[in-house]
This record gives structure tokens, sequence and C-alpha cells, in this order.
């Protein structure tokens, strides 16, 4: 039997294009609520209640709710001055562990309806949650586990009481993007009138699982903020501070808020986690997260709030910076100038973007445009470059039409595809010489990086580790 072949279809079929395939993801991924988290990058804080009028950071509990009196409050300025600077979202303390609540609850008298504020008929969280809403910034709520004045804290009972608050919250509020709780959890207090040291078994007590259910039940896109997530975790300090190295991901079996000796591994990571639970960077604009007049004086500078930027987002953390409204319910002056210099500054160092003559790389996937090195300064996060999936390290290199001076590159990782690089450099050609002017661990959502004004032509990124083949989506020079 003779085979006859055809030699224009074998032409045909050794010319066709094979597709090449994206990365397979590097395991865990962000969810996709994750993802949009990452992209808010910076919101606002709000700790404005009890505490403001009694001049401390951590009420008794056995305060008179008619000390609550902002002559003024203004939530609209709040927002305003808030979406003027970028920020994305608000959270607020609706309770702290005083036990005093920023609404009418139904289930204690500790709180703003028997205030003076409106005659008792305010509701602070109504009010921001629908000044958010018509301004387009994200709500979430900060509502203590500990509580200071509940007689039944540390009891049973206190748990139903927590999460009957939880209920009316997420049933009048919503939506709410992000729920907030810490690990300061019982100590001496009020109680009803006991006055006593009250201890519980932080990892069991609350029975978190359960809350969690419940709350996600009524908010199924909702994420959650501890010491330990579940979805995401507090830093390790309140100084504004992330690891240089910073990965997403830890392993949360054995975690809870509140743990003894962890705040290293919170701060960092850990490059073999098996959850996706970033870190969100929580610091005040004041020494204290409650306002007081006598630091009107030590407000944080613009400079001051530019290095915190660059050491939380510029790590690729979230910053959440509290801003603490003034006894009148108003954002002082003091802190507006300082938030207003912190725009100045991110406008002057990040507005006046680099063009980039050419860019060229050592591999790109398969030789496929879908992954080619030009994609990573088409501003467009979507698309990406990535390497042959053996090709481990790989080498970038930009330049430039004239000698240029560079202040900042931001780099940032496909996090669709997991946390990948371990390792980079990067350098600058000096002349005849190629120097290197930043080197990194890892890069997660956004990793900036300070040239200190190198002049240079051409800039050369090195990828000397990674879990596995490298996926950037976006390099840009300022």
């Amino acid at each position: 039997m003779k085979i006859i072949v055809c030699i224009p279809f074998l032409l045909w079929i050794s010319c066709t294009p094979r597709k090449i395939s994206a990365p397979a993801p590097v395991f865990p991924i962000p969810s996709p609520e994750q993802f949009t988290w990452h992209n808010l990058e910076f919101y606002a804080f709000i700790h404005c209640s009890i505490n403001t009028f009694t001049d401390k950071e951590w009420g008794f509990g056995d305060e008179n709710p008619k000390l609550f009196n902002p002559d003024s409050l203004d939530v609209k300025q709040w927002v305003d001055v808030f979406k003027e600077v970028g920020m994305k979202a608000v959270i607020i303390t609706a309770k702290h562990h005083d036990g005093f609540c920023l609404w009418p609850s139904a289930f204690t008298e500790h709180s703003i309806k028997n205030s003076l504020y409106k005659n008792g008929r305010g509701d602070i969280l109504k009010e921001l949650s629908d000044a958010c809403k018509k301004v387009g910034l994200k709500f979430g709520i900060y509502l203590s586990p500990w509580d200071r004045n509940h007689s039944r804290y540390g009891h049973p009972e206190y748990i139903d009481y927590y999460r009957n608050q939880l209920k009316e919250i997420f049933t009048n509020y919503g939506p709410v993007f992000e729920m907030w709780f810490d690990g300061a959890n019982g100590g001496d207090g009020f109680y009803g009138g006991s006055n006593e040291v009250r201890r519980i078994d932080r990892a069991t007590y609350y029975n978190w699982p359960g809350t969690i259910k419940m709350v996600q039940e009524m908010e199924p896109k909702i994420l959650f903020f501890s010491d330990a997530g579940p979805d995401i975790r507090w830093v390790g300090n309140e100084r504004g501070i992330a690891g240089q190295t910073n990965w997403n991901t830890i392993s949360a079996d054995t975690l809870y808020a509140g743990k003894p000796g962890i705040t290293e591994l919170l701060n960092t990571g850990s490059e073999e986690g098996i959850n996706w639970i970033p870190a969100e960077v929580d610091v005040s604009i004041r020494p204290g997260w409650f306002y007081h007049e006598s630091e009107d004086t030590k407000v944080k500078t613009p400079e001051e709030l530019f290095a915190i930027y660059l050491t939380s987002v510029g790590r690729g953390s979230n910053l959440l910076l509290n801003v603490p409204p003034d006894k009148h319910g108003r954002i002082a002056k003091e802190d507006i100038r300082s938030l207003r210099g912190l725009k100045e500054l991110l406008d002057e160092k990040f507005s006046r973007k680099i063009v980039a003559s050419h860019i060229t790389s050592s591999n790109y996937r398969g030789n496929s445009k879908n992954y080619r090195p030009e994609n990573l300064i088409d501003s467009d996060y979507d698309t990406f470059w990535s390497t042959d999936e053996v090709e481990i390290n790989a080498t970038i290199e930009i330049g430039f039409e004239d000698l240029t001076e560079i202040n900042f590159i931001v780099i940032k990782e496909t996090i669709q595809l997991g946390q990948r690089i371990k390792k980079f450099t990067i350098e600058a050609k000096v002349g005849a010489d190629w120097k290197k002017v930043a080197e990194g661990t890892t890069i997660g959502y956004k990793r900036i990086l300070p040239l200190a004004g190198i002049q240079t032509n051409k800039l050369r990124i090195k990828v000397v580790d990674a879990k596995a083949c490298p996926v950037i989506s976006e390099i840009e020079i300022y």
C-alpha cells in the first residue's frame, strides 16, 4: 500500500504558530476579593469615640456616655479630605475596648443613643457609610472583641452579645469591605461595676470560625483582618514598616489574634506559607490613635508619611493610616496639612514617568508576543512578561534615548499567578560599567525602590532566584 504525502499540507502544519500556554499558578494565590483589596493600596482609619473626650487611649468602660458630644461632627469633611489625598476606603472604630458604640445598639446602654450628640438620635456608622457611598470610598468596620464595659465579658453570653452587634452592623450599614479586629483581648475593666481583671483563652473563647461564618452569610465578599487573618494579617508593628522581605503567604492553622511571639513572622510572611494572607500596615498620623490636643504639634510630617508609604505600599502591603477627628468631630487642620503635603510628594515623585526607548530580555516565554518584554512598559497590568518554564534566572534591560536621572523604579508581579520572585538586583549603566544600585528579595503586588537620582541611559533588572519562572506585569520608572 502506497502512502501519498501532501508536502504543502506538511509545510502548513510546520508553519502554524504553536499556542504558548501561560505559566501555571504557584499556589497559594489571592481570591478575587483579595486582589481587589491589593488595588486599594492606601486608606483611612478613624478613631473618634468616648476616649476623644476623656483624653485616653484605652477607656476603662465606666465612662458616662453624655461625655461624647462632638458639636460639629462632619463625616462629609472626613471623606472629602480622604478622597482628595488619594485614599480609597475608610475603616471606622465602631466600638473600642471601652465598649462605647457609635451606633444606637439595642443591646447596650453604653452607646451614642445616651450621648448628647444630636440629642441621642445620632448614628455615626450610618452617616459615614452613606458619605462613603456618595464619594465612592469603600466602608469598613472595627468592632473590638474586648469590651471593658460589658458585665458578661469572659463568659459565653458575651459571644452572643458580640454576634448580635455584628448582625446589627451588617444588616444596617453594608456593604462592608473589611472587618477589623485585633489582639488586645482581656485584662482589667469596669465590667458592669465589678472592676476586676478577666482573662480569656484567646485561641478558643471567641469561636472565630463560627463568628466569621455568620458574617460571611450576611456579607459573602467581606475580608477579615486580624493578627492571623484569615484574609489579611497584621504587619507585626504600628510604626508603618512592612518587612524588606514580605511574602503574602503564611500558614494560619496555628495562629490566632494576640498569639505571643509571632511578630517577626507577621512582618515577613512565610515563603512556604499555604494561605494567601497579605499584610496590612496600620499606623497613626499622630502618636496616639485617638485625638489629643497635646499632640497637635506631633503630627507626622509629609516627609515622614512619604517614608511610611515607601515601607508599606512600597513593599507590597496596604497602608491603613489613622486620622482621628478632634473633639468637634472634624479632621484637624494639622492633619489635613500633612495629608495634603503627602499627596503633593506622591504627585511629585510619581507623576513624571520616564519613557523607555527600548526593552529586551534574556528570555521570554516561547518567543510569544503574549509574554514579550514590551508588556512590562505598556501601562497595562493585565499583560505580563514571563520566561520559559525552566528559566528561573533572567535579565531585563531597559534603555533610554538620553542620559536620564532616575529616582524610583516600581516593579509589579502578576500575583494572580502567585508570588514567585525570591531575589533580584537592579543595575545601572554608568559610563562603560554596570553598577548595582538596588537589590531585594520579594516583590509582590508592588515594590518601590529608590534609586537616588542615578544618571544612566540603561537599567538592568536581574531575577536571581524565584520559586518558578518569573511573571512580572509592569515596570515603571520615575
